[in-house]
């Protein structure tokens, strides 16, 4: 469980950027975008970096700044040119790569700082959802300048929103309330409350081989499995990380596993099906490690950012060798 990796670490450092999300392109194989803001996020500007892979290593294909700090980026899943991102001035942006300069379209409703987007995966829904400081919930369409439906429930900063990709209409929320919340968008309203941690949780994600698993990643250092028939009790619980875990991603490839990286600096690799779970620790950087990404091209490839101004792609040893 060392840091070594199967291959290669492609390293990409850009000074004065402290990395919050990193994506991989759903179209193109290697594309990568990466979130990021000076000043780790407190004050000053934002960036929106594009990245390819080459035999050499990571290069910048696109570079657009904005006036506040970037939190996190998803891309269109209907047009591999355009991307969203969302920022510290409560705005979500619309980018489009074909394109040098930007945002198309600003869209600014939050009160305060967005820290959570993405676009839904299921086939016939156009849509975003946005989770800000501000304690609501947005939908919305991209097409749209405004805001369809506003959800409010919360009662402390939303951190992560992601939408169902097995059910339309359904997304799931994480709050400092300390709830995982599930919503549906045709009943405007929550469907679903769990208290998850007795801490703040700052990250969720949908199994994607199981339309009823969540797992949520906290304050608490703990990663819990949810079960939504039955979310009296977790399904699992992963420990071993020391300080709160930042995001958390299940694997495209694999249906028991999943990653999670945190303020520890490291990022873990899990199968929760396991009596060991624990798959691999990578320790590769030196500041609070924000952004997580799994291929949905190569099933051995992850990419991350951190607050040391990298980004890294890389195949962990877990993922190239059979689980």
């Amino acid at each position: 469980m060392s840091a070594a990796h199967g291959g290669s670490v492609r390293t990409l450092r850009v000074p004065g950027r402290h990395g919050y999300a990193a994506e991989f392109s759903p179209y193109l194989p290697g594309r990568l975008a990466c979130a990021a803001a000076q000043h780790y996020g407190i004050a000053g500007c934002g960036t929106l970096l594009i990245l390819d892979q080459d035999e050499s290593g990571l290069r910048i294909f696109r570079s657009f700044d904005w006036n506040d700090g970037l939190f996190d980026v998803t891309w269109s899943e209907n047009n591999e040119h355009v991307l969203v991102t969302c920022s510290g001035d409560g705005s979500l942006q619309l980018w489009d790569t074909a394109k040098p300069t930007g945002p198309l379209q600003v869209y600014k409703e939050h009160t305060q700082e967005v820290y959570s987007v993405d676009w839904s995966q299921t086939r016939g829904e156009h849509l975003v959802v946005s989770g800000s400081w501000d304690q609501t919930i947005k939908l919305w369409d991209p097409n749209v300048g405004k805001s369809l439906c506003t959800f409010r429930g919360h009662e402390s900063v939303i951190y992560s929103t992601i939408w169902s990709p097995h059910m339309p209409g359904c997304f799931a929320s994480a709050s400092g309330d300390q709830t995982l919340r599930i919503w549906d968008v045709k009943a405007a309203g929550v469907r679903i409350v769990v208290p998850a941690h007795q801490a703040e949780v700052l990250s969720c994600d949908w199994c994607k081989y199981n339309e009823n698993l969540l797992v949520t990643g906290a304050v608490d250092c703990s990663l819990r499995g949810w079960d939504l028939r039955n979310v009296r009790q977790p399904v699992f619980e992963l420990l071993g990380h020391t300080y709160a875990i930042r995001r958390v991603k299940f694997s495209p490839f694999h249906s028991s596993v999943l990653a999670s990286c945190s303020y520890d600096f490291t990022v873990r690799f899990w199968n929760f099906s396991k009596p060991d779970p624990l798959l691999e620790i990578v320790d590769h950087h030196t500041e609070f490690t924000c952004g997580l990404d799994l291929s949905l091209q190569s099933p051995t490839q992850v990419a991350d950012c951190a607050w040391d101004e990298t980004i890294k792609i890389y195949d962990p040893v877990c993922l190239t060798v059979p689980a």
